[in-house]
């Protein structure tokens, strides 16, 4: 018996029956079902708005303690605010792609209004968050009251709700952030004009109670300002921190030739001296000036702190203006230092160079020295009666006697302007 055999041709001609994807017409159908009562839920929402609106406002109330403090101050204000939020977030259920911008510009007003308003961040989140949960709350609520059968529906609508909470989350948080940003700028921007008009002095006294708040500083108090110079910027906060060591309340003001730091230092006077070894880079100058009283004579006290940075070693270090009066009077008065740097040296300085640097040399090491020939001349290699023989001819030139001591003072003083002030 032969067997029925079929041909592969007959196989390859036969038409293959392919099964319908029958999951995405039901999946479509299930989301039709579901919108349909999403839009009946919503609708119900929008036409009761003000009872949605009165419950978020209790519910924050009750968990948001900054909203607590923003309804006492502006009870409308913050439920037309919800009220507007909830309104704009159920007819985007509704009707997504026609509210999407309205809605999308309502949240970014919230957002930046309230970071003006200075209310947290976190509590603003926290009131978007608490919003679309009573939203889907309501959502489910209704169609519960309403088609029991129909709650399981929402479930495939539930990310479309919270996407849309998620979306205006981050709206929110970036125009707050990029409103406290500009604020901050602001802020800081002011903050730095009026800590300038108060350096040079230019300050209104009508600004001063605007100025404390500003810097954070007190009105009246007791104030020292120094001034900070050759710091390269990398170590510009270490030059800080040896300038005004940790403990007073201070306020620094970057200048274009010296920090300035306004420090408030109370009835503690002024701060210690900057600590030596390496602590402080080569080439930082500190000034310290004294104390003033009162944020309106900073201006003085500004000028005190220059002047004791203009006696600065320009090798770097610390100068405070109480120690170093003498060389202040002088640098404070440049054209009186130059004429009496002439009429006081001027027979010394027109000496060869090599003559006039030893007698110079000498004369300086001796009044360092307190007046001490012996030790002078340890210092400068020398015999005490090399010593003495170079002051008696300092005198012979200058025509002033080292034994009277107002010919000393000026001596010291026309040495310190020769030192200190440029041309000499």
């Amino acid at each position: 018996m032969q067997h029925a055999v079929r041909s592969r041709t007959a196989i390859r001609t036969a038409p293959t029956p392919v099964p319908r994807p029958r999951t995405r017409r039901v999946t479509s159908l299930i989301d039709a079902d579901a919108l349909r009562v999403l839009h009946r839920a919503a609708r119900v929402l929008l036409d009761d708005l003000p009872d949605l609106t009165d419950r978020l406002v209790a519910v924050l109330q009750e968990q948001e303690p900054a909203y607590r403090a923003a309804m006492a101050g502006d009870p409308t204000g913050t439920w037309q605010e919800a009220h507007r939020s909830l309104r704009h977030s159920v007819t985007s259920l509704l009707d997504p792609r026609s509210n999407r911008e309205a809605a999308r510009r309502c949240s970014w007003r919230i957002g930046a209004t309230r970071a003006e308003q200075g209310l947290p961040l976190d509590a603003l989140l926290h009131a978007f968050r608490l919003g679309g949960s009573l939203v889907w709350q309501r959502l489910v609520e209704e169609t519960s009251r309403t088609a029991p059968e129909d709650v399981r529906l929402l479930v495939h609508v539930a990310s479309d709700v919270w996407n849309f909470v998620d979306e205006h989350s981050t709206l929110v948080a970036d125009a707050y952030r990029q409103v406290e940003w500009q604020l901050n700028r602001r802020r800081e921007n002011r903050a730095r004009l009026l800590a300038a008009a108060l350096l040079d002095g230019s300050s209104r006294i009508a600004d001063l109670p605007e100025t404390a708040r500003a810097l954070d500083l007190p009105e009246h108090g007791r104030y020292v300002v120094v001034a900070v110079a050759g710091a390269h910027p990398a170590r510009c906060e270490a030059a800080r921190a040896a300038a005004v060591p940790d403990g007073p309340r201070v306020h620094w003001h970057a200048g274009v030739d010296a920090d300035h730091g306004i420090v408030l230092i109370g009835d503690a006077g002024l701060p210690e001296p900057v600590p030596g070894g390496t602590d402080l880079a080569p080439g930082v100058r500190i000034g310290v000036g004294s104390p003033v009283d009162g944020l309106a004579a900073v201006g003085d006290a500004r000028r005190l702190a220059d002047t004791a940075l203009s006696i600065c070693p320009p090798g770097g270090g610390t100068v405070r203006l109480a120690e170093h009066l003498p060389a202040a009077l002088v640098v404070s008065s440049p054209e009186l230092g130059h004429a009496l740097a002439d009429r006081v040296l001027g027979p010394l300085l027109r000496l060869e160079p090599a003559d006039r640097e030893v007698l110079l040399d000498t004369l300086t090491t001796w009044l360092s020295c307190d007046g001490s020939a012996q030790r002078a001349g340890e210092r400068l290699y020398c015999h005490r009666n090399t010593v003495l023989n170079r002051l008696r001819r300092c005198e012979q030139l200058t025509g002033r006697s080292l034994a009277r001591p107002c010919d000393v003072v000026e001596v010291s003083l026309a040495l310190t302007a020769r030192r200190l002030l440029p041309g000499h």
